[in-house]
């Protein structure tokens, strides 16, 4: 018999994560801030909770996936969190992006209740939430992973165990640290060629014959090349996840250059922004002379 699910977080990823679910049969319940965008998923027969803690309370696993640490905390800790309606031999899986001591502390308070925790944060963009191909990066242990291994198979196509809890965010970190370069790497590059008089399209076409192509490139070329940055993965959140591999880089002691130029570069086109942007906006910042 399958388990009965929550899901706490509506946005880009939850909301097609939750249909995903739906599909597969699972028995839903979800949450989210702005009830309203719920309403698709009632009509694939999902329930809306009042508050995370009931919907905590009507699940065996309940997953979050909220825009960062704060929100975290508020779901789980604030007033009708979610840690208090669940119960124990519950297991709670964080797929949101935070930093790991925020992982550890977490599996901690959830000990305290007798609940398994996971920190479970996701990649693949909008495109793999929609097509349930999202591949997750697992932290905790083994065991509570086979037990929501019928849960992830909904919503992804590949999960990797990385270690103990804080593990998959500081995967997660890393991997997202190496995507905002590419992508920033790839808007310097079209503005040295614009700036030489030749077309961004021929650059595109001898990056995908060459060994610069990169999955992410492609997804992220055309938007470059259109000025077209409707968001799939916001501007907004990766300078958010930028911030915390500094932070924790700062922990570990380990010096990341070309990080902290491009969380700078990041951070100036989202601070020009008057809408939410993709991450591959980062090439506006090149659209226009600098004074």
């Amino acid at each position: 018999m399958k388990p009965a699910v929550g899901l706490i977080g509506l946005g880009l990823m939850g909301r097609p994560m939750a249909a995903n679910l739906l599909k597969k049969g699972f028995e839903l319940t979800v949450w989210n801030r702005t009830a309203s965008r719920a309403e698709p998923l009632l009509a694939l027969g999902a329930r809306l909770a009042a508050t995370p803690r009931v919907a905590a309370q009507a699940a065996e696993v309940l997953i979050t996936i909220v825009s960062d640490p704060p929100a975290v905390e508020q779901v789980l800790w604030g007033e009708e969190g979610a840690l208090a309606g669940l119960r124990a031999g519950s297991v709670l899986v964080d797929s949101s992006t935070v930093s790991p001591d925020l992982a550890r502390r977490t599996a901690a308070a959830c000990a305290e209740y007798g609940i398994e925790y996971l920190d479970a944060p996701v990649t693949g963009g909008t495109w793999g939430a929609e097509k349930g191909e999202l591949v997750m990066m697992v932290g905790g242990p083994a065991a509570t992973l086979a037990r929501v291994e019928p849960i992830f198979g909904a919503v992804a196509k590949r999960w990797f165990h990385v270690g103990p809890h804080g593990a998959g965010q500081t995967v997660k970190l890393a991997m997202n640290l190496l995507l905002a370069i590419e992508v920033d790497a790839l808007a310097e590059a079209l503005a040295l060629a614009n700036a030489g008089g030749i077309a961004g399209e021929r650059v595109i076409e001898v990056m995908q014959s060459s060994m610069a192509r990169a999955p992410v490139l492609d997804v992220k070329a055309p938007m470059l090349l259109e000025h077209n940055y409707a968001p799939s993965f916001p501007l907004r959140l990766m300078h958010k996840d930028l911030r915390l591999a500094l932070e924790l880089a700062k922990e570990l002691n380990v010096a990341l250059p070309a990080g902290e130029a491009v969380r700078d570069v990041y951070g100036s086109v989202l601070e020009a922004a008057r809408e939410d942007l993709d991450y591959a906006a980062v090439g506006r910042f090149w659209e226009k002379p600098k004074s």
